[in-house]
């Protein structure tokens, strides 16, 4: 099983609506959304039946217990992250300040505080003709790249037999990409052609050659710069980068995605170019 991940240097370039058009062309089996933070994948894909859902814990959190707290406030002056605060005569955990170093619990003198699990989020895993396996993360939680590599996981031991894997990453070089690009066959990165497009395709591009991983880059809405798209295609030649196409901006795509479909379902020129990417896409994994 050959497995694609399609990123992005930065947020609203197309990647979701990229990869769900994948998919459809794919007639893929084996999917997950490793972006934890903000995952939208579903939306497209219209699952159906009932997910198993299980609770991700990431760490651990203080917490508190008023009864035996006496409010000395000896746990707040010795907490470097600003995560106690006055409770009338006590003091209680603000959870999203809250890094469960457990200093707090050392040196409280009552022996009120206590680190406990902290739900940090939860998994599903869709399972039917194929397997579908995505997550969310709790806000202001930081274990983002744990709970990636959980989902690529469930994916992986409950794929059927299929010849490809496609998975929609986070945006950004930050620990959910890094989490997500080990073990993969492809990085497709969709790009924006902007001038920070080129910067967050560039940053991305290094961060994932650190992992040695093979790369292809597409531009999306190329055609709103013509300029910068040819600036993009330069520095894939110049890096020995294969450049599998570009998408023109098309009002049909942004109709089809606020109706919940993929543009693999309407006839529109996106839907044309996309197709040309993934057999490009398909032809560097030897599909």
């Amino acid at each position: 099983m050959k497995r694609l991940l399609i990123l992005s240097g930065k947020g609203g370039t197309g990647k979701t609506t990229t990869a769900a058009a994948f998919i459809h062309f794919a007639r893929a089996k084996a999917l997950a959304d490793c972006d934890v933070d903000a995952p939208n994948l579903h939306l497209v894909l219209q699952e159906t039946g009932e997910p198993a859902v299980t609770d991700f814990f990431g760490g651990e959190k203080a917490v508190i217990d008023p009864a035996k707290c006496i409010g000395c406030g000896i746990c707040q002056e010795h907490c470097r992250f600003h995560a106690l605060e006055k409770a009338d005569d006590t003091y209680r955990v603000n959870e999203y300040a809250c890094e469960g170093c457990g200093v707090c619990a050392y040196v409280c003198p009552q022996h009120a505080i206590e680190l406990v699990e902290d739900l940090a989020g939860r998994k599903e895993l869709y399972l039917g003709d194929g397997v579908f396996s995505t997550a969310a993360l709790k806000m202001g939680r930081g274990n983002s790249g744990k709970l990636v590599n959980d989902v690529k996981m469930a994916m992986l031991k409950h794929a059927p037999d299929t010849p490809l894997a496609i998975i929609d990453g986070s945006p950004g070089i930050g620990c959910p990409v890094i989490a997500s690009v080990s073990g993969m066959d492809l990085v497709l990165v969709v790009a924006e052609p902007s001038r920070s497009g080129i910067s967050d395709l560039q940053r991305l591009i290094r961060t994932a050659e650190t992992f040695q991983t093979r790369l292809a880059v597409c531009v999306n809405k190329w055609d709103v710069s013509p300029e910068n798209t040819q600036a993009i295609e330069t520095f894939c030649e110049r890096e020995n980068i294969p450049f599998a196409g570009k998408i023109p901006y098309d009002k049909s795509a942004s109709r089809a995605i606020n109706e919940g479909l993929s543009i693999a379902d309407i006839d529109c020129p996106a839907r044309d170019a996309l197709k040309d990417i993934f057999n490009t896409t398909s032809k560097l994994l030897g599909l």
